[in-house]
């Protein structure tokens, strides 16, 4: 009867052990997973900024149909927020812009080209 108990017990904290990490697993995948998509979706938010300002004349304060000297400041978007931290990586061009996205808990990034149409292609993801 001892033997069984003990088998039980050792059988039982295995068990309880494996689940405490698929449990921890799940979780840091859930947080990186939230973490791109909140990403992508600020990339999404100051790729309309963009558009917006390519499209508005300069005496209105946008870019004249051209990405030429734009900062995300220019475009009304902060460079960071709870999310992450966001730096013009390619520098402007008549109808293009490159945006890198950093995540800031789980170091996500993400790296998107933007026209005057939005997000061209898909953007490159790392993550962790």
């Amino acid at each position: 009867m001892g033997q069984q108990q003990l088998l039980l017990i050792v059988l039982g904290t295995i068990i309880v052990g494996v689940a405490v990490v698929v449990g921890i697993n799940m979780f840091t995948t859930g947080a990186i997973n939230a973490e791109r998509d909140a990403l992508l979706q600020d990339v999404n938010n100051i790729a309309s900024n963009a558009i917006s300002y390519w499209r508005k004349p300069a005496a209105l304060g946008g870019g004249a149909r051209t990405y030429v000297g734009v900062t995300l400041a220019l475009m009304g978007a902060n460079a960071t927020n709870t999310n992450g931290t966001f730096t013009i990586s390619t520098a402007g061009t008549i109808t293009q812009f490159g945006l890198t996205a950093l995540g800031a808990s789980e170091g996500v990034e993400i790296i998107a080209t933007i026209d005057q149409n939005g997000v061209v292609g898909t953007p490159t993801i790392t993550m962790p």
